[in-house]
This record gives structure tokens, C-alpha cells and sequence, in this order.
């Protein structure tokens, strides 16, 4: 059996090669965190055993430091565990190493825990895609959270510039309100809106819920508002509702990432044929 321990940094990696005998088969050495790096370091193991089953990979979990080193060495096929750094450091004290922490020193620590037989699993393709769901899982979450602040904003702009208009709405986060306000954002400029093309326009946004009697209702409600003329604050408004939009495609992209990941992971874990993946599948799936 052969133990490559890594040691991930943000530029660069140290590792240590030896087998279950102890022999070390290369003294620790570095690689540059870079496609060349991770090829340099697949031909030394390549060239200690080409058989993959008798090969184990640990490294620490760095965050996304080792994101690419990890995909790299699992699509290469070479049974590969991440380890948390604090083992590491308990590890490499339970055997009296230098106490000061260095790379060179937890690459071959890394090792060392692997010949020990330390209970560990295996980073499969099933983590691999674990882990980008969980990340496309928490891109959604921020992105929710963002918008969440963008309408709180809404609603603060609307109290200045038209307090009537919630009274007058089942929320003010609809796109026919939406729609209104990027046009004519505060009363002063619905007061002065035409009325046909006030009726057209909240038609259209409304798919038919909104007429030319709640064209007329906005527009008398905006005549006789308390709602200030404030050039800024009506320019913050159009800009607050630009920006939801955005981040609205936004989320309903990450969405459908979310569920063809979902529906391609199922699938291949099925009785599906590889034929019958849906559109998007990427090539980690197709090549399992």
C-alpha cells in the first residue's frame, strides 16, 4: 500500500510518498497549487504504483484551498480522504513530532495517520457532488438573504415617497407594484401619469388583475398623498428594484442548477440509463 500525505496552502502544496513498510519513496517536496503542480504530483504516483487500489491520498480540509486538488485526484480515480486539521494536530503531537507546525512536518503526518488505520472515508464522486450542492445550496441562501435586505429597502423608500400605496396592495413585493414604481417611482410621478398609459401598464404587469379603476384608484391616492418629492430617494427606488430583479434571475438560475444536480444524482444512482440523463448533466455524472 502506498500513503500520500498533502499538505494544501493557498499557493502552493507539500507532500510525502511512502508505502506501508515506512520506506519513504519521496522526501517531502512541493508542488505550486496549478494544473502543472497537480500533474507533477499524479506522475510521481504513477510511477511508485499504477495500481490506484493500493494507493491512498489524505489531505486536510482547508476550505477552498483544496477544492481543486481534490477534484483533480478523484476524477483521476485515486481513493483520496480528507482529514480534519485539528486530528492532524492531535495526531502529530500523540507521536512526540516537533510541537511547532510546519507543512513538510503534517504531510508526513498526514501519511502516518493513513498507514495507522485511522477510521476515514474515502472522498467519493457522491461527496464530490455533495459538496457542490451544499455550495450552490449556500450561493441560494446568500442570494435570498441579499434580496431579503433589497425589499426591506423597498418598503423604507415607499413610506417616504408614497405611504398610500401599501393600503392599497396585498404586499408591495408584487411585479405589477414593481413594475409601477421602476417607472414611476413616488407619488409626485404617478399624480402626473397619464391614465391610459397608467391602466396599460399595470394591465400588462398585472396579467388582467389590475385595471383602469386601480389605475385611477393609484393615481387619486397619489394626488392627495403626504409622500415627498425626493429626486434621491425616487432614484434609489428604481435603482433597489433593478437590483431585486437581478438578483431574482439570479436565484432562478441557482435553482435549476440545484435541481439538475438533484435530478442527475438520482438518476445515476437508479436504474436509469446514462442515455436518459437530463440536458446539463456535466461529464462527472456521464462517467460514472
Amino acid at each position: 500500500m502506498i500513503y500520500i500525505g498533502i499538505d494544501v496552502a493557498k499557493d502552493k502544496h507539500d507532500c510525502f510518498i511512502t508505502n506501508i513498510e515506512g520506506e519513504v519513496l519521496f522526501k517531502p517536496f512541493t508542488i505550486l497549487n496549478n494544473l502543472d503542480g497537480f500533474n507533477d504530483l499524479f506522475q510521481k504516483i504513477c510511477s511508485v504504483s499504477d495500481d490506484f487500489s493500493e494507493i491512498k491520498v489524505g489531505l486536510e480540509a482547508t476550505g477552498y484551498y483544496n477544492f481543486n486538488l481534490l477534484g483533480f485526484l478523484v476524477d483521476k480515480g485515486l481513493p483520496t480522504f480528507v482529514i480534519n486539521p485539528l486530528h492532524t494536530n492531535l495526531y502529530r503531537k500523540s507521536l512526540s513530532l516537533r510541537q511547532t507546525k510546519t507543512d513538510k512536518v503534517d504531510a508526513h503526518t498526514i501519511a502516518l495517520m493513513m498507514m495507522s488505520g485511522v477510521n476515514l472515508q474515502s472522498y467519493s464522486d457522491t461527496s464530490y457532488h455533495n459538496e457542490e450542492l451544499k455550495s450552490l445550496t449556500r450561493y441560494r441562501f446568500d442570494k435570498v438573504k441579499e434580496r431579503a435586505k433589497l425589499k426591506t429597502s423597498i418598503s423604507r423608500l415607499v413610506t417616504i415617497l408614497f405611504p398610500e400605496l401599501e393600503t392599497l396592495v396585498p404586499s408591495l413585493h408584487l411585479v405589477s407594484v414593481y413594475t409601477l414604481l421602476a417607472e414611476f417611482p413616488g407619488a409626485s410621478a404617478i399624480a402626473q401619469a397619464h391614465l391610459t398609459r397608467l391602466y396599460h401598464l399595470l394591465e400588462v404587469a398585472s396579467r388582467g388583475r389590475y385595471g383602469k379603476e386601480t389605475a385611477i384608484l393609484f393615481r387619486n391616492a397619489a394626488r392627495q398623498s403626504s409622500g415627498l418629492n425626493l429626486q434621491a430617494k425616487s432614484l434609489e427606488l428604481k435603482h433597489t428594484i433593478k437590483l431585486i430583479r437581478e438578483l431574482e434571475d439570479e436565484i432562478a438560475e441557482i435553482e435549476a442548477s440545484i435541481q439538475i444536480h438533484c435530478r442527475c444524482y438520482a438518476l445515476t444512482n437508479s436504474l436509469y440509463t446514462l442515455d436518459q440523463l437530463p440536458d446539463g448533466c456535466d461529464d462527472t455524472y456521464r462517467n460514472r
